[in-house]
């Protein structure tokens, strides 16, 4: 090999290097980037939809609302789970369909109720794939999602979550005014989103039993008659049959 081939051989080295090291810093710092542009894109930015950069707060709701059933609350038995509520509220139990989260003229426009239950493992069964990223169980599921934020978006998970967190937040009204908060009652724990103090208030509550039944109550209150210790008092009634 001459000395001119063997240059020109070293240059080609060095410019393939180059070139590598170079997608490799792309992929490493703007792969997140194209991510986040990815999930913005496909379901909305922070801007259309607030919740995607909001999580829950620093306060914990536990055991400081008022145990006691008000005397108006109804028993609601369907196949999967029973829970009683206030009277003036229709309530419906639903499988997980767009229709169940998006506005739709086939969902009822008064004060209304929407039921999901899984059974414990459900969500898990379905990705199982994420134990590989430290998910082990529904409310670490649930956990993850609720804490999305699509300004963090860092890896294939955290786009995940973010879409999911998209597709599981129903209609809050206003979503500027929403608040997050973690639940740990006695025995219920899980995530309660809300909207109070306008014309209607809303409640999206993703609650766990001891056993690991997942429940998701899903609240609009037209008349705004509900308070939060009202709304636990509810959930607290929820259970599988």
């Amino acid at each position: 090999m001459t000395k001119k081939v063997k240059d020109r051989f070293i240059k080609s080295i060095a410019i393939t290097i180059f070139i590598l090291v170079s997608i490799a810093m792309v992929i490493k710092f703007q792969g997140a980037l194209f991510l986040r542009m990815y999930v913005m894109f496909g379901i909305g930015d922070c801007a259309k939809i607030p919740i995607l950069c909001m999580t829950p707060g620093e306060r914990v709701i536990s055991e400081s609302f008022d145990q006691q059933e008000p005397e108006d609350f109804i028993s609601h038995i369907f196949s999967d789970m029973s829970i009683r509520v206030p009277r003036g509220f229709t309530v419906v139990e639903r499988e997980i369909k767009r229709v169940y989260y998006k506005k739709n003229k086939h969902i009822g426009k008064g004060a209304i109720i929407y039921l999901l239950y899984r059974p414990p493992g459900s969500f898990m069964s379905l990705y199982p794939q994420l134990k590989d990223s430290g998910v082990y169980s529904d409310y670490e599921f649930f956990r993850r999602l609720m804490f999305a934020d699509e300004r963090k978006i860092k890896s294939i998970n955290d786009a995940f979550f973010v879409i999911m967190k998209g597709i599981f937040t129903p209609d809050l009204g206003d979503q500027t005014k929403v608040q997050m908060a973690a639940l740990n009652l006695e025995e219920i724990s899980g995530f309660i989103n809300y909207n109070i103090g306008g014309k209607e208030n809303y409640f999206d509550c993703n609650i766990f039993d001891s056993q690991g039944n997942y429940f998701k109550i899903y609240i609009r209150d037209t008349k705004a008659v509900l308070d939060l210790d009202k709304v636990l008092a509810i959930i607290s009634t929820a259970s599988a049959n």
